[in-house]
């Protein structure tokens, strides 16, 4: 993994101590809260419903088990031992108080980490599938990509001021695990006929209030243009985003209003002055950062390992988990593991410093010391030998972090919600407890099948619930907290939009909401047909049509 050189130590421990002496400043009285405030977005920082919320970089989602340990350290030292992993692959603590930060930022600067650029109007964390570089269908390892686009936005003075948070993701396997088509800025590694590397561009992806799919703008860049030809996409975005409305200073309203065709022809004419540029990378740059990426020293295994069959044989639960939680790598005799986050009356994606460290342990015994976290809220173990897979089955279980749900209605994605936003609409914790415990039996989950259920607490879709094949969004009613129901999203190759279905429902019906669409959902469905497939050939008639006939009836069963 990418290891930190002179100049980013140099960059991260000037910031730390430039933003050390901002937060003196202010405790001192000598910043204004509107004159601190950009100082302290600038490096991660929230004033959330509680207080002080930080969110630490992980860039592409790597981390070392030294650097998880660092995170459960800090955790367990400057907040209440719990961590939340995000959709956007951070840490989020929600507990830390002012005066400390600075302290967090210099000990996560000695273990190669930061806060920088994942708040404000800049480019925000690089994203990528969190299989990269073990993927059975990988195209190409993207990290390397993902790690030069770090490099060269972190800091950018011409960036450090969009019209609003820019967001970029990067997939190189054939079957799209990053959501690039709703990020500003998408990539799709490719090769072309003669093997060369390249890359499709979307632009103006995204969800919250105005969810867009991206629109692709380029089939094949040539990898020596990556940077020059974002700068100038970049570019066309600062100068001619709307800054004069939050609401529709996103790139996509810029890419909506005025066509991709004409988007991309001013990308293309700023682009002329850029290309062939400085920036231009070279094969020199590109294998110095490849270098870091290296395959770790796998042994030459059998692919199948006897003992890991008759353990699946002889063992149900360790067979289910397998079944769900273990995934194929391209290297025989070897697997990648989801280290679930979704323990029931836990929220999803938090971690205690205790299941922290336990990660970082199964990292350092299993998997060549590396960790990886998903944008579906969980770990993942990406280099485990098949003969080891019952031994940390036993670990994981033992830390609480073996639920076999991956994938399952279980394996739900929820923000945080009103509990401790202060943009929060309404709660998605207590919803997605009501639905963990709606839906324990694993037999029922396991025939239900593969769906995904997305719950966010505000139209800002920190849970990405437009892609949930169930979306359910926090909405205000007078003061009361509702939940709006969507259908048919899709991440993905086949990206899809959810479609709301009508009127939205009291907290206390939602569970029973979702059991009503699987119920309608199973008696419909064709064989082998997800969810949202079965949305789209039915439509939302016959969902519609049960759950209002069957909340309404029960809701006036129970009010007597």
């Amino acid at each position: 993994m990418y290891r930190y050189d002179t100049i980013d130590h140099a960059i991260v421990r000037a910031r730390v101590a430039q933003f050390k002496d901002q937060t003196r400043r202010y405790l001192a009285n000598e910043l204004t809260d509107d004159e601190f405030r950009p100082l302290r977005l600038q490096n991660g920082l929230y004033i959330q419903r509680h207080g002080p919320m930080l969110r630490i970089a992980v860039p592409y989602g790597l981390l070392s088990a030294r650097q998880l340990r660092t995170l459960a350290d800090v955790t367990r030292r400057y907040d209440q031992g719990v961590g939340h992993f995000t959709t956007r692959q951070n840490l989020q603590l929600n507990w830390v108080k002012l005066p400390q930060v600075p302290d967090i930022l210099a000990d996560l600067a000695g273990a190669e980490m930061h806060a920088i650029q994942t708040s404000g109007n800049c480019i925000r964390n690089i994203t990528t599938d969190h299989f990269a570089g073990v993927a059975a269908d990988e195209i190409a390892d993207p990290r390397p990509w993902a790690e030069l686009l770090r490099q060269w936005s972190t800091l950018h003075p011409e960036f450090a001021y969009l019209p609003r948070k820019f967001k970029v993701a990067v997939s190189g396997s054939r079957e799209d695990r990053a959501a690039i088509q709703v990020h500003d800025l998408g990539l799709q590694v490719l090769r072309n006929g003669a093997g060369e590397i390249g890359f499709a561009v979307y632009a103006g992806g995204g969800l919250g209030r105005t969810p867009l799919l991206g629109r692709k703008l380029v089939d094949f860049l040539p990898w020596q243009h990556l940077l020059t030809y974002c700068e100038a996409l970049v570019r066309v975005y600062n100068r001619y985003g709307r800054r004069d409305n939050a609401y529709k200073a996103r790139i996509k309203i810029l890419v909506k209003a005025i066509g991709s065709e004409e988007f991309a022809r001013q990308v293309e004419e700023e682009w002329a002055h850029l290309k062939d540029g400085p920036s231009t990378l070279t094969k020199t740059e590109v294998d110095r950062v490849a270098a870091q990426f290296t395959a770790p020293d796998y042994e030459n295994l059998a692919s199948e390992d006897l003992c890991h069959v008759a353990h699946q044989r002889e063992d149900k639960a360790y067979a289910r988990w397998v079944e769900r939680n273990v995934h194929a790598h391209r290297i025989p005799g070897y697997a990648a593991v989801t280290l679930s986050l979704k323990k029931p009356g836990a929220a999803p994606g938090d971690a205690t410093s205790a299941q922290m460290e336990a990660a970082a342990e199964l990292a350092e015994r299993f998997s060549f010391g590396e960790i990886r976290v998903s944008h579906e809220q969980n770990l993942i173990l990406a280099d485990v030998p098949k003969s080891e897979l019952y031994t940390v089955w036993h670990r994981a279980k033992a830390a609480g972090l073996a639920s076999p749900t991956a994938g399952l209605l279980a394996d739900l994605i929820a923000c945080p919600g009103g509990d401790f936003c202060s943009l929060a609409n309404a709660k998605s914790l207590p919803i997605a407890a009501a639905i963990h415990e709606r839906f324990a039996d694993l037999d029922y989950l396991h025939d239900i099948g593969e769906l995904e259920l997305n719950i966010s607490g505000c139209m800002n879709s920190c849970g990405h619930h437009h892609l949930g094949a169930i979306g359910i969004l926090g909405v205000d009613k007078n003061g009361e907290e509702w939940y709006q129901i969507t259908l048919g999203g899709a991440q993905g190759n086949n990206a899809s939009i959810g479609q709301v279905i009508g009127r939205s429902f009291a907290a206390a019906d939602v569970a029973d909401v979702v059991e009503k669409l699987i119920e309608t959902y199973l008696a419909r469905r064709h064989a082998d047909e997800t969810f949202s497939d079965t949305v789209r050939r039915i439509g939302l008639e016959p969902f519609r049509a049960s759950v209002y006939a069957n909340v309404t009836r029960e809701r006036k069963i129970a009010n007597g």
